[in-house]
C-alpha cells in the first residue's frame, strides 16, 4: 500500500444478525483505479461486505467512506434518504441476477436512472446509453426486451446500466455465477475492459483465473474475517495461511473435475 489517501475506506466493519457475527472487524482501503477481488467459501461474508459499501446491508458497527464522504452516516430518516440517494449515484453495482426491468427495452433500462436521478434529457440519456451499450457490445440489442436476451447479454446490459450513472466505483457481486460456463467469458471481457480504463472496482468472484489476471489485490475471506490479502501472484501461487491453501486446493480440484 502507498501513502495515498484511500479512495474507498472501510473501517472496522462489523455485521451481526442476532448472535451470528457475519463480519468481524474488517478494514479495507482501496485506492483510486485499484481492482480488488474478494474470494472465499460460501457464507464467509464476501457479499455482505460488498453490500455494506453502499449501505444496502447496513453495518452493525464501523464506517464506510468514499473520498471524503461517509456513506453510512447515522442521520434522521429523511436526511438519510436524501444522503444515500446522492451517494449511490457514485456507486455502480452489478448483482448475480441481472435485475433488469422485464417490461422495459434495453434502451429504457439504461436511460431510466440517468433521466430520473440526474435529470438528463431524453437526447442526453440516449447518447449516454448508446455509449455504454457500445462499450459492452450490446448496441445492436438496444431495442430488445430482456426476454429476448441470453444471460450473458442481460448481465452486459446490467453493467451498461450501472456505467450510465458515471459511477466512481463499481461493485460486482458474483456477476458471472448465474451464467452458463460458455457465457462467463463475455462478461469477464467487459470487466477486463473496465480494468484497462482504470475503473475502481471491488469484485466478489469465484473465477480465480479472472481474479489472478485482472486484479491488483486479492482478499481471502473466511468466517467473517480477512484471513489473508496481497497481490494475486502471492495469494494464488504462494499463500501463507493454511485456510487459504486449503480453499484454493479444493477450488482447483473442483474446477478440474
Amino acid at each position: 500500500m502507498t501513502d495515498e489517501k484511500p479512495f474507498l475506506d472501510i473501517r472496522n466493519a462489523k455485521k451481526s444478525y442476532g448472535k451470528l457475527e457475519v463480519l468481524k472487524d474488517i478494514s479495507l482501503r482501496v485506492n483510486r483505479g485499484q481492482i480488488v477481488a474478494i474470494i472465499g467459501p460460501s457464507g464467509s461474508g464476501k457479499s455482505t461486505l460488498l453490500r455494506a459499501i453502499n449501505d444496502l446491508d447496513p453495518l452493525t458497527a464501523g464506517e464506510v467512506w468514499l473520498e471524503d464522504v461517509q456513506i453510512n452516516k447515522k442521520l434522521p430518516h429523511r436526511q438519510y434518504e436524501k444522503h444515500i440517494n446522492q451517494v449511490r449515484q457514485n456507486i455502480g453495482m452489478v448483482f448475480q441476477h441481472f435485475n433488469l426491468f422485464p417490461h422495459l427495452s434495453v434502451r429504457e433500462n439504461v436511460t431510466l436512472a440517468p433521466k430520473m436521478l440526474k435529470g438528463l434529457s431524453d437526447d442526453e440519456a440516449e447518447e449516454l446509453a448508446r455509449e455504454q451499450l457500445e462499450k459492452v457490445g450490446m448496441i445492436d440489442r438496444i431495442d430488445y426486451y430482456p426476454s429476448r436476451l441470453s444471460g450473458g447479454q442481460k448481465q452486459r446490459v446490467a453493467i451498461a446500466r450501472a456505467l450510465a450513472m458515471k459511477p466512481k466505483v463499481m461493485l460486482f457481486d458474483e456477476a458471472t455465477s448465474a451464467l452458463d460456463p460458455e457465457l462467463v467469458e463475455e462478461v469477464n471481457l467487459v470487466m477486463k475492459k473496465l480494468a484497462e480504463e482504470h475503473m475502481t472496482m471491488v469484485i466478489v468472484t469465484h473465477e480465480m483465473g479472472f481474479a489472478e489476471s485482472v486484479c491488483d489485490r486479492v482478499l481471502f475471506m473466511d468466517q467473517g474475517v480477512v484471513v489473508e490479502e496481497g497481490p494475486p501472484e502471492k495469494i494464488f501461487r504462494n499463500p501463507d495461511n493454511e485456510r487459504t491453501q486449503n480453499f484454493l486446493r479444493k477450488h482447483l480440484a473442483n474446477a478440474n473435475r
